[in-house]
């Protein structure tokens, strides 16, 4: 797993997309260019924040934590590069699921 330098506030979480080749067969193996891809929507979480806080300023832990590969909303977060890498920050309400 990437270390990162970052780290993320409140119910913000840093993933790092994972790339699904998509290929198609018309005869033979027909890779797609990166430009005809769609955006990919699973990733693994690489740093957690803390949580929101509540009305009454209390802590409400994140349900994700490090590690946890998840599916999120296709145009949801904010694209970083770092050293020529593609991560995303996101909130913890743009993540749909964990994938068990």
């Amino acid at each position: 797993m990437t270390k990162l330098n970052i780290r993320p506030l409140a119910d913000r979480v840093v993933v790092e997309p994972m790339e699904e080749e998509e290929v198609t067969f018309a005869g033979g193996k027909l890779v797609l260019p990166e430009t005809a891809k769609e955006k990919p929507q699973k990733g693994v979480v690489l740093a957690a924040g803390p949580g929101r806080k509540d009305d009454d300023g209390k802590l409400v832990p994140m349900d994700v934590k490090v590690g946890d590969q998840v599916l999120y909303a296709k145009y949801a977060g904010t694209e970083i590069k770092i050293e020529g890498k593609k991560y995303l920050i996101l909130k913890e309400n743009d993540i749909l699921a964990v994938v068990e």
